[in-house]
């Protein structure tokens, strides 16, 4: 495992990232991931050699633990690092612009956490939740993934294998995870996801932060209430079901994960069901793009 067996290089992670010089993707194991995965093989070739580097970097930073006895391998690690950087691709450091700044400050927003635990299929966690009325409810919940505030990302080897088919329906665990630690940036202790990541400056031309939040929550409440919508719609009157996964109802965190797979993985789907995402997600994900 040429590139994993690098990873433990404290020193490197000291130095800024633009001196660190992480493991290089061999060019077979690029070329096999992109092949596997239909929406970084329709990346441009500038893209691809960025999304590349950003990846050798990731790799660089994180520590990947199998469990239950399950083997990382080196082809493993760097499928999960490119679809893991995909939504950094157009970014710069939290807060910047994007344009201009250093590509590899990108990664700072992953920076609140190293472990990536990868389990062989999904894992059942114990849920303790406390209503109203004070009663202690405790149940199973089985999970695909899940990212924890300044911990680490879990995993399923089986779903992250799928992802291919799995984008055909605007599904994609890794981003979906990934995406949810970007919601989680600078969020205080105690603090919950709210679908509202930080925005960066002059956000979609608007004058004021203040200006920015209200617009991304105004945009992203319409669409949920939609969605929540067209789901109550299906499931009492027989209704059409919405294209996306049904669990985007749960809340506007999960709101904006389960858009962000589809806008990274099916783009032009998601611009049929969701101009006005498609607009505001660029604004955020592409804001050179969003510009223009």
């Amino acid at each position: 495992m040429q590139i994993l067996s690098s990873l433990p290089d404290t020193i490197q992670r000291w130095l800024p990232r633009k001196l660190r010089m992480p493991p290089a993707v061999p060019e077979p194991l690029w070329r096999d991931t992109l092949a596997h995965h239909p929406f970084l093989a329709a990346l441009s070739p500038g893209e691809q050699q960025q999304l590349r580097q950003l990846s050798a970097h990731f790799l660089l930073e994180k520590e990947f633990h199998g469990a239950n006895g399950l083997e990382i391998t080196d082809a493993m690690a760097i499928t999960i690092a490119a679809q893991a950087c995909l939504p950094l691709l157009h970014m710069g450091a939290v807060g910047s612009q994007g344009p201009g700044s250093d590509p590899l400050e990108s990664l700072d927003w992953y920076g609140d956490f190293v472990g990536i635990v990868v389990q062989p299929s999904a894992a059942v966690a114990q849920r303790e939740v406390t209503d109203g009325s004070g009663v202690v409810h405790r149940y199973r919940e089985v999970l695909a993934g899940e990212a924890m505030d300044r911990g680490p990302i879990m995993l399923s080897w089986q779903e992250v294998a799928h992802a291919a088919q799995a984008a055909l329906h605007g599904s994609n665990v890794v981003i979906h995870e990934f995406v949810h630690k970007m919601d989680m940036h600078r969020m205080r202790p105690g603090d919950h996801p709210d679908g509202a990541p930080p925005l960066p400056q002059g956000f979609m031309g608007l004058n004021t932060p203040a200006e920015a939040r209200e617009h991304w929550r105004e945009t992203m409440q319409d669409a949920y209430d939609r969605f929540r919508e067209t789901m109550a719609l299906a499931e009492r009157f027989g209704g059409e079901k919405p294209w996306l996964d049904a669990y985007a109802a749960q809340d506007p965190a999960e709101f904006f994960a389960v858009t962000c797979e589809a806008y990274f993985v099916s783009r032009e789907r998601f611009a049929q069901e969701f101009p006005e995402l498609l607009r505001l997600y660029d604004g955020f994900f592409r804001p050179q793009s969003a510009d223009r």
